[in-house]
């Protein structure tokens, strides 16, 4: 952490002092060959008088950091390594996500040298190389550091009137060739924050607040889009692992104690769970396509339509053993109570155990890894962590308490076969294949 605060503020002063040494105010580009600072630590003498007036802020990650200084013409980003990750490359954009953002992408190639490249994404894919940038990125080898356990790149851009600055960055581990268009692979650290270009940096070069809070992405307020997915993640929540493993409870619980518990275990598994999940499917697809994003791009985004077919699939075959299956003969019992079910039913539950611990890895995904490399905005608390593993213990011993009521069950089964009595199941079966002249008799 603290190596962290102290990277924006070293880069800060390396860049004040470059940017107003007499002669060279502005320059930037191959014409700062001579103007080599070695670890970008040297001429961080400046007085404050020669600091007066400079303003730029500052932005720190886990793997990378972001400053920016703005002198008479130009604009001067630096991004730099913590040492917490390999260097393959780091990015920067000028925006507040991915899609359609100018980026400018750099790297240490193994050839030697530093390559920049100005890329564009039309939706969450490798950006291209953008043939018309917005802004002209020059690189400014006079604070570009490519070996060290902290490299780092830095670029000027045209000054225009910008004072607050959105950008998105991105750091790779997997060092890309020489080439401007090269292939690059994905990154592992992704981050939006929000510089102010206005604040004055004292005579050490720091900004005037804390650099390494500034921008922090938990004070960044939610993007429509990141507000789609938080709303997306809330309802499929609700109906993976709040629903689902109710109703199951409930089948498992009351069958022994109410009569009528299958009516009680199909409305909440098909009738309050089924529109909540369809719908937080539908805004998960709805915030992809918002984005610019790709469909069944990433783990969790296939894994989601898989379980998504999955719970329906799951809900035919529950009507099918529930309403179409034949009538046993109560002979079955003289073996044994479980052989009055055929195969589908024990496949019903396994399918259905099988849905739930898929939703419970599909929800770790989703806030482990979907949500960064959505949004950028880094993990999640770790009370989602918390309750996450609180559930994914609590859920299974409370089905296993219920196991031990199956004795009970299979004895009230038998007797009823004995007897001829039907359960809420067998009910509920009936009430369905009757002609509907019975079922409108029936019910008055």
């Amino acid at each position: 952490m603290l190596l962290r605060r102290a990277i924006p503020i070293i880069c800060l002063t390396a860049l004040a002092s470059n940017a107003y040494r007499p002669g060279e105010g502005g320059k930037h580009g191959d014409d700062d060959d001579d103007d080599t600072i070695s670890g970008g630590t040297a001429n961080t003498t400046s007085s404050s008088s020669e600091l007066a007036g400079t303003t730029g802020d500052s932005h720190c990650g886990s793997a990378m950091c972001i400053s920016a200084i703005v002198n008479d013409t130009s604009v001067t980003y630096i991004l730099q390594s913590t040492g917490e990750r390999s260097l393959g490359w780091m990015a920067m954009g000028f925006g507040r996500s991915m899609t359609n953002s100018p980026m400018v992408l750099a790297w240490a190639p193994s050839s030697g040298g530093i390559t920049i490249s100005q890329r564009i994404a039309t939706q969450k894919v490798m950006p291209t190389v953008d043939s018309s940038p917005p802004k002209v990125a020059t690189l400014h080898n006079g604070l570009s550091v490519a070996s060290g356990d902290q490299p780092k790149f830095a670029f000027s851009v045209p000054k225009d009137d910008t004072t607050s600055q959105w950008v998105i960055y991105a750091f790779g581990t997997d060092v890309p060739a020489a080439a401007a268009d090269a292939s690059i692979n994905q990154h592992v650290e992704t981050g939006t924050a929000q510089l102010d270009l206005t604040k004055a940096l004292d005579s050490s070069g720091s900004s005037s607040t804390n650099p390494a809070s500034s921008g922090a992405t938990s004070d960044i307020p939610f993007t429509p889009v990141q507000r789609i997915i938080v709303v997306h993640a809330v309802f499929c929540i609700v109906g993976f692992l709040l629903f689902l493993p109710t109703g199951a409870l409930l089948a498992r619980y009351l069958r022994t104690l109410w009569p009528q518990w299958f009516e009680a275990h199909w409305i909440v598994q098909l009738g309050i769970a089924g529109p909540t999940i369809v719908v937080g499917v539908v805004l998960g697809i709805y915030a992809v396509h918002k984005a610019g994003g790709v469909h069944l791009s990433t783990t969790h985004r296939k894994w989601g339509v898989a379980l998504f077919a999955l719970y329906f699939f799951q809900c035919a075959l529950g009507a099918l053993i529930h309403f179409v299956k034949p009538r046993p003969k109560a002979t079955a019992y003289a073996v044994h109570p479980a052989a009055r079910r055929p195969l589908q039913n024990y496949i019903h539950a396994v399918v259905g155990l099988l849905t739930i611990g898929l939703s419970f890895y599909q929800v770790r995904t989703g806030y482990t890894t979907e949500w960064p490399l959505s949004t950028g905005r880094g993990d999640v608390r770790m009370g989602a962590n918390i309750v996450w593993y609180i559930w994914v213990v609590l859920l299974p011993v409370l089905y296993m308490l219920g196991l031990a009521l199956l004795p009970r069950q299979f004895k009230q089964e038998a007797a009823n076969a004995r007897n001829g009595v039907k359960d809420g199941e067998d009910e509920d079966r009936d009430r369905i294949n009757a002609p509907i002249q019975t079922r409108y008799r029936d019910a008055f």
